[in-house]
């Protein structure tokens, strides 16, 4: 099997101003004596999609923990398997790090597939995973996964609930592509949303293609008068899909879209369309010099990582994780650390819209708020500067 690993080491206590936790740890604190702290990620690196941002933001995070002293005198094994979106990779990228690492927890993760095909065996090795970015919709149901944002799910809700409460879209479509499992998630998510407004769908077509030719959808779109069109597209067919309706001269349509469309590649590639662009985003959003994203920037900034969306849950995932060890008291195990998460209280981030807790998993504590961003002259502006909270179904 081929896959891309990163093994960093960490030192003891804490520093750089990473976590406020560590760095008072109880008089004993986490204790390794039995070597280091093994932690790893299973994520798409190559394959379909690169969600490689996450995985290594988490990387970046334990480096520059280990440089200031790392947690408590224990030092962290921390690796990352690429799976290629491929489901027999992923499996034995799992067991790899389970059986023969001997992981105490995953962290930082981001793959299409890893919920689907591992969630059941980290259940069974009673390893948790506190996902940087948790795609598949197992994610959202697994007791050993909690992600530390909404999710592209509720995501897809909210960027509904924003084109017809924010833009006042009266005729909203969505086109979405469906890889795996994905069918009945995203079909929930649009039922959520008509659920919470009372309001139905215009088009609703599941068919979109990852790639190749767009023109159809969007022929159907401006013929059907739709005002505002979702799409889950990643950023590679977020600028097909602006680029042909530019050149099918089609106008009067609100385009929005998750938060995979937020990075300086579609910025750049779309600087000169006057499509109106709006895009929801998990966290705080990336492109704010602020003092939510200050701990997040200076990490990224220091590793010479680009900025992205993505980046930040990995951040927060590798802030979590170690936040949570650094209050154990005694031998960091895997059954310690699957523990401390379980009992563990709600946790507030101001890079978040809400407190994380993993407690019993999946959805547990989930959040409900999301951030919009719209694209103008190739720049990113932020339209909603207070989280926008989704309802909850009538």
């Amino acid at each position: 099997m081929k896959k891309l690993s990163k093994t960093i080491r960490l030192g003891s206590a804490i520093g750089l101003g990473l976590l406020a936790t560590a760095g008072t740890a109880l008089a004993s604190g986490p204790t390794c004596e039995n070597g280091p702290i093994q932690l790893g990620a299973v994520s798409t690196v190559t394959g379909p999609v690169d969600f490689s941002a996450a995985p290594k933001a988490t990387a970046a995070f334990f480096e520059q923990l280990n440089a200031s002293g790392g947690i408590n005198g224990c030092m962290v094994e921390f690796e990352i398997a690429d799976d290629r979106g491929d489901p027999l990779i992923a499996t034995q990228a799992a067991r790899n790090l389970v059986d023969n690492k001997k992981v105490v927890a995953m962290v930082g993760s981001a793959s299409l597939l890893d919920c689907g095909v591992n969630a059941g065996f980290y259940q069974r090795s009673n390893v948790l995973d506190v996902a940087g970015l948790a795609v598949d919709p197992v994610c959202y149901t697994a007791p050993s996964v909690s992600g530390v944002a909404p999710g592209p799910y509720l995501l897809s809700t909210a960027m509904l609930y924003f084109a017809s409460e924010k833009l006042d879209a009266k005729r909203v479509c969505a086109f979405n592509y469906v890889i795996g499992g994905w069918r009945e998630a995203m079909e929930g998510a649009m039922s959520d949303w008509e659920a919470i407004t009372g309001k139905k769908l215009h088009i609703l077509d599941m068919t979109l293609p990852v790639q190749g030719d767009l023109t159809p959808y969007l022929i159907r779109a401006r013929d059907a008068g739709c005002d505002a069109v979702f799409t889950n597209q990643v950023e590679p067919g977020i600028v097909q899909l602006i680029n042909t309706a530019d050149a099918q001269g089609i106008t009067g349509i609100d385009w929005v879209f998750l938060a995979s469309g937020y990075t300086e590649g579609v910025a750049s590639a779309l600087a000169k369309t006057k499509q109106p662009i709006y895009v929801g985003t998990e966290w705080e959003p990336y492109t704010l010099r602020n003092e939510a994203n200050k701990g997040w920037l200076d990490m990224v900034t220091k590793a010479e990582l680009s900025p992205s969306a993505f980046s930040q849950g990995g951040y927060l995932a590798a802030r979590i994780i170690t936040d949570v060890i650094a209050g154990i008291d005694g031998p960091v195990t895997r059954d310690a650390v699957s523990s401390a998460l379980r009992t563990m209280e709600p946790v507030s981030y101001p890079i978040a819209a809400g407190p994380y807790l993993f407690g019993k998993g999946a959805m547990d504590g989930a959040m409900r708020a999301v951030k919009v961003v719209e694209l103008k002259a190739g720049a990113w502006n932020v339209v909603t500067p207070e989280w926008l909270e989704l309802p909850e179904a009538h």
